[in-house]
């Protein structure tokens, strides 16, 4: 089996990379590096069974050999990420979207969208599930990411209902652990990193809002179940534990044993008072859902931080 992950030097995508090689696949990567880290691959430089190329996925993407199937990751995905580059963030939706499921057709390969909970937008329908259609606004700063993210689904769907392409959307919820960068802008990394530098947390609004937070390894493993053996139906992936942000604040800084205090910042526009998955779809088909505990999936996502930090200490030194 050969597969390709666009995005595969992002957070998610280098964690897919090594979960289908762990399963035998043979694993094509792609990504510009313009949010995705090199580095996150590094570890693969050798790998016999992965080839990594440097393109842009809106342009043509030209693959020699068979594929099995295409995954297409790439997109920025933080706030800070997208807020950024909102044109490149629409661009890969779009544009980027259109190129990977022409490959995946072209190939007879099986398709599958790494979409987001971000459809929903800020719901009005709590825990959500994928019946729900989303309280988005098209126009506000957010729009960018969630626009982006509902035209993909939309052509994917296009192209199963007119090309009969196999096809996957699997919609992500809140995900932590290892690779996530430092300051990309993501409340859990937000946290963690201030906590081991002795910075303040900075909690948006009264932190009251409610997130639902996965563990890298969970969501991953749910995903290639998804693409294995799933419908093309949208599916939510995530943990449906729903903490708010300021008890995120208050475990991680128990965690760390920080003495960092919280710093209260105005809510940002459109940021969602609620999140949390519905799982009911995921379990019945798949027989997933996540395995590990908040406290523990911090942990080790504090752990790989501290040597993150430790490094930036011995670089400024």
């Amino acid at each position: 089996m050969r597969v390709l992950v666009t995005g595969a030097a992002g957070f998610l995508g280098s964690h897919l990379v090594d979960k289908f090689l762990a399963l035998d696949y043979d694993v094509l990567g792609i990504d510009n590096h313009i949010t995705g880290t090199p580095a996150n691959l590094g570890h693969l430089d050798s790998h016999p069974r992965f080839r990594f190329v440097n393109q842009d996925v809106t342009r043509y993407i030209e693959i020699e050999g068979p594929l099995d199937g295409v995954l297409h990751f790439a997109s920025p995905a933080s706030p800070v990420d997208y807020l950024e580059l909102p044109i490149q963030t629409l661009k890969v939706g779009a544009l980027g979207t259109h190129k990977a499921l022409g490959l995946a057709m072209a190939k007879r390969a099986k398709f599958l969208l790494a979409s987001t909970s971000e459809v929903y937008g800020d719901p009005l329908v709590h825990p959500q599930p994928e019946s729900y259609w989303g309280n988005v606004n098209p126009v506000g700063p957010r729009g960018v990411y969630d626009e982006a993210k509902r035209f993909a689904e939309a052509l994917t769907m296009a192209y199963h209902r007119f090309h009969h392409l196999d096809t996957r959307i699997v919609r992500i919820f809140n995900t932590y652990g290892p690779r996530m960068r430092p300051n990309d802008g993501r409340v859990v990394s937000n946290f963690i990193v201030q906590a081991l530098r002795g910075e303040p947390l900075t909690v948006y609004g009264e932190g009251t809002q409610t997130r639902s937070f996965c563990y890298v390894d969970d969501l991953i493993e749910g995903i290639v179940r998804l693409f294995e053996r799933g419908s093309s139906e949208p599916t939510n992936i995530g943990n449906p534990k729903e903490f708010t942000v300021q008890q995120l604040a208050e475990r991680v800084l128990a965690l760390t044993g920080s003495k960092s205090t919280i710093v209260r910042r105005p809510l940002p526009i459109d940021d969602p008072q609620v999140r949390q998955p519905d799982i009911t779809h995921a379990r019945r088909m798949l027989g997933w859902e996540p395995q590990v505990s908040l406290d523990d999936g911090l942990r080790r996502t504090i752990e790989y931080f501290r040597a993150v930090v430790a490094r930036e200490v011995a670089e400024q030194a």
